[in-house]
């Protein structure tokens, strides 16, 4: 069912709309004589991008001192030792079994590193089973290896069909990889530890799983949620990706990696470019590593961002996918494209249509201000189709 905003606010009378249903952003608004809110736009030179999945606040102001000093080595190759050994320390320092830098597979963010295992495992004869929508490189990477590429719709909750991936998996001569990003993007959905376990503890071996976690950092409020490094699976062919990318602030770096075992890290290894990671990009990794204190603090503004986008989705009667990630899969509640044609008329940049969501957008979440100007923009479609 959908309503005209401007008279269900009538209906309801307009002093109890203004209290329960709009709640203020966070920047100052003034009221007009219509009772409606009007938010001043801000001065911004270039477009607003909102479509990445960065992070909005930016790296830690150790990686930038280290991406400068990293200048004096820029006649130097780079030596990728460095950060294997320090990824080893770092995910030894929670677990019962420590991690091996030769488990440890840098790559050029973690792009290059799902390539890697792409061409490592797959082929023409061979099948790559994922999610409809997922992250849409593997399934690039898998295209270009001349292997089947099977994807499988996600569940009513925006989970991964496990049930149904395995289904795929156990059918006869059926070898390849099964690609699962955990939180999801582009919905930024959760599929359970639990549920994870079971279904590993089921994938014939002719199967490689690769665990995409570029949001780990985001998820760990879920007491559902557990990472494949922290808590392994205890399954040799289970390859975890990471990347410096998302809560880190170094998207720019291009710095991602994989944790695998040993024979497993060895094969894709194989498939690696030389002197991939730039000596910036490492000694940026590295001095990230050292700066944990600075990934809580965006974890948490992360948090606190995407509440209040839900604040504003609620006060608009719209709705959204429960978020574990920095995005929001938005239901503007139309047809998508006409909310891209909007938002790009107003100097913003959102990421692609999703084709199995045709009413939805994946919002990056940006600084508060970004986000006071993406629902000032979103104001002025007026009255618009609502949730009830």
């Amino acid at each position: 069912m959908t309503l005209d905003r401007r008279n269900l606010l009538k209906q309801l009378g307009m002093g109890m709309a203004a209290g329960s249903f709009l709640r203020p952003v966070r920047a100052s608004a003034a009221a007009n004589n219509s009772g409606t809110t009007e938010v001043a736009p801000i001065e911004h030179s270039g477009p607003i991008h909102l479509d990445r999945n960065e992070n909005a606040y930016g790296a830690s102001k150790k990686a930038i001192t280290a991406i400068q000093k990293s200048s004096n080595q820029a006649s130097r190759y780079p030596d990728a030792k460095l950060l294997q050994n320090a990824l080893a320390a770092h995910h030894s320092q929670n677990r019962t079994r420590s991690v091996q830098p030769d488990q440890i597979l840098p790559g050029c963010g973690s792009s290059d590193v799902l390539r890697m295992v792409a061409s490592a495992f797959l082929s023409a004869d061979k099948t790559l089973i994922l999610a409809a929508p997922t992250c849409a490189l593997p399934s690039n990477d898998a295209r270009k290896e001349g292997a089947e590429v099977v994807e499988v719709p996600l569940l009513k909750d925006h989970s991964h069909d496990l049930k149904s991936m395995l289904e795929r998996a156990n059918q006869q001569s059926a070898a390849g990889l099964i690609y699962v990003c955990n939180p999801n993007s582009p919905t930024g959905t959760m599929t359970t530890r639990k549920n994870l376990e079971e279904f590993l503890g089921k994938v014939p071996p002719s199967f490689q799983v690769v665990i995409d976690e570029a949001y780990h950092e985001y998820a760990g409020g879920s007491g559902s949620y557990a990472s494949f490094i922290d808590r392994p699976a205890e399954n040799p062919r289970v390859i975890v990706t990471r990347t410096f990318s998302a809560a880190y602030g170094l998207a720019g770096a291009r710095v991602g990696y994989a944790v695998a075992s040993v024979p497993v890290a060895e094969k894709i290894s194989k498939e690696s470019l030389l002197f991939a990671i730039g000596s910036a990009g490492i000694a940026a990794a590295l001095a990230a590593l050292d700066d944990q204190q600075h990934v809580e603090i965006c974890a948490k503004r992360n948090f606190d961002d995407r509440q209040e986008f839900m604040n504003q989705v609620n006060a608009r009667m719209l709705r959204a996918l429960d978020s574990h990630t920095n995005f929001v899969c938005l239901n503007v509640m139309r047809p998508a494209g006409e909310i891209l044609e909007h938002y790009q008329k107003n100097n913003f940049v959102l990421p692609a249509l999703i084709p199995s969501l045709p009413t939805y957008l994946r919002i990056s979440l940006g600084t508060p201000e970004e986000m006071k100007e993406f629902w000032r923009v979103w104001d002025l479609l007026g009255s618009h189709p609502m949730s009830m």
